[in-house]
């Protein structure tokens, strides 16, 4: 999810003075010329929390809390949540005391990771590392269980990531996929994302089809797939589960 903290108008109703620590405050990096106000962190961090003002569901998720639950984390594991974003799995995973690698592909997501995971009482149990479905920064059958929510129409190559899961995942490892069905009239979401999107496309790309990725990850070498529409968290999803092989 691309933000462009670049294009940065100062505004000073934004501006908060009463939080303005003058003893922080670096005048070198402040700019008038180019009204470039605060040095590039200052205004990373201020882009991340005007973005936290509108994505409220990024920061908690139920569909992210019942994945995580069918996922069952366990002390001593190492799981994988592809495409964490914001980290609403991840930290409900780490409650659990498994080791959680935190996989996000855009930096901006990364950084409010981080942030998130400095705040949390389990942030030694959290790696927030850059990666993505197609190139997964773990050891083969070294994974445990895998998630990912709200992604999979993201993924550039299904067949590649399906690969590339099979391979991380330790004999009898958890996998549960899931991206809402925002083209189902039930979801509450529904009537804005088809105005949105139409009827053909997904955020911009093509709808999950449950067949082909439980096809994929048959061929990938996973067993017990089952890849089903259903409801989740009272909302319909495309869902995929299954087992790395023993």
């Amino acid at each position: 999810m691309a933000h462009d903290h670049h294009n940065h108008d100062h505004q000073h109703g934004d501006h908060q003075h009463g939080d303005h620590q003058h003893g922080d405050h670096q005048h070198g990096d402040h700019q008038h010329g180019g009204h470039q106000h605060g040095n590039p962190r200052d205004r990373e961090l201020k882009a991340i929390f005007r973005y936290l003002k509108i994505a409220p569901r990024m920061w908690r998720s139920e569909v992210n809390d019942a994945v995580v639950d069918l996922i069952d984390p366990r002390p001593g594991e190492t799981v994988i949540d592809i495409g964490a974003g914001m980290g609403p799995g991840v930290m409900r995973a780490a409650a659990s005391g498994a080791e959680v690698l935190a996989i996000d592909p855009t930096p901006f997501m990364r950084t409010v990771m981080n942030g998130r995971r400095w705040f949390s009482r389990r942030r030694k149990s959290i790696r927030v590392l850059d990666g993505a479905v197609e190139a997964l920064p773990a050891g083969d059958h070294q994974v445990h269980a895998l998630w990912s929510v709200n992604t999979m129409h993201h993924w550039s190559s299904v067949a590649d990531g399906a690969v590339e899961i099979a391979r991380v995942l330790a004999p009898g490892g958890r996998i549960v996929l899931v991206d809402e069905d925002f083209s189902d009239p039930r979801h509450p979401n529904s009537e804005e994302w088809h105005k949105r999107h139409g009827e053909d496309s997904h955020h911009g790309f093509s709808m999950v089809d449950a067949s082909e990725m439980g096809d994929l990850m048959t061929g990938a070498g996973l067993v017990d797939v089952v890849a089903e529409q259903r409801d989740m968290a009272g909302r319909p999803v495309i869902a995929v589960t299954a087992s790395g092989a023993n």
